[in-house]
């Protein structure tokens, strides 16, 4: 790995995550910015961390332009986040993602004997060296198994970089999450409460949004608001620890119903 990329890996070769630390996507493809395609990976990926009790922290979804994936990459890079990449590994033209990786690395595209090795084996006399390109990762970088076709994916620190096909890419995230962060999972560690208030407008509750900022710190507390033919709506939710969500959950109720609100818990 470049000298410039700031990952700590442990004793067992696995990333290690420091204080600044959280997960992240990075979704690759110009038909997705041109509206052909929609994306689902960011919804897989939100249910597959919560389940184990994680979080994604942000996503960012851009072209298949090899100047901005490769600027994208050298800004995560420099970052201690776990970064989940989608699409752009192939065997086409406009699949740059790999090139691009070990440019933002300044390291060169070498081929992955362990990866080679699972392509020969499942494809026999169809593979070729199209095919084998998918499997020239950049220097240092791990394999991902793939159980769908075995062509790899790659890791590289906190960094894992999986095909745009959600049969493929969905599995193998799972495996990351399972191999690389099992230590790291807690499931029921992280809950969410939303509550409904009729009538209510988003200016409205917005002193109460405060307070409850000031009273649970450590929760997240947002607000959606909803106005259809003259009929007002807010939704307020509360993340966090199970226990803090109940209590802020009981607080918030109170002074709803203080202001003359009827709030539905969804």
């Amino acid at each position: 790995m470049a000298e410039d990329a700031s990952t700590t890996i442990d004793a067992t070769g696995h990333p290690e995550p420091g204080g600044g630390f959280a997960f992240g996507a990075i979704i690759i493809g110009d038909e997705l910015l041109s509206g052909r395609r929609r994306d689902r990976h960011m919804a897989a990926l939100i249910e597959r961390l919560e389940v184990r009790g994680l979080e994604l922290g942000w996503v960012r979804i851009i072209g298949d332009d090899p100047a901005l994936i490769t600027r994208t990459l050298r800004e995560t890079l420099a970052s201690e986040d776990a970064v989940f990449s989608f699409g752009g590994i192939g065997a086409t033209p406009d699949d740059r993602t790999r090139q691009c990786c070990a440019a933002a690395l300044r390291v060169p595209l070498v081929r992955h004997p362990e990866a080679e090795a699972a392509m020969r084996e499942h494809f026999g006399d169809r593979l070729n060296e199209q095919r084998l390109r998918m499997v020239d990762f950049p220097r240092g970088a791990a394999m991902i198994p793939n159980p769908v076709n075995r062509v790899a994916g790659f890791t590289v620190g906190r960094h894992h970089f999986v095909p745009g096909f959600p049969r493929m890419a969905w599995p193998m995230v799972e495996w990351l999450l399972d191999h690389y962060y099992a230590g790291l999972q807690a499931p029921g560690r992280v809950v969410q409460e939303v509550v409904r208030v009729p009538g209510a407008k988003e200016g409205d509750l917005i002193p109460l949004l405060e307070a409850a900022g000031a009273a649970y710190p450590d929760l997240r507390v947002s607000c959606l608001p909803h106005a259809e033919a003259g009929r007002y709506a807010v939704e307020l939710g509360l993340r966090g620890a199970p226990e803090r969500v109940a209590a802020a959950l009981r607080w918030l109720l109170e002074r709803l119903e203080g202001d003359g609100y009827r709030a539905e818990r969804l």
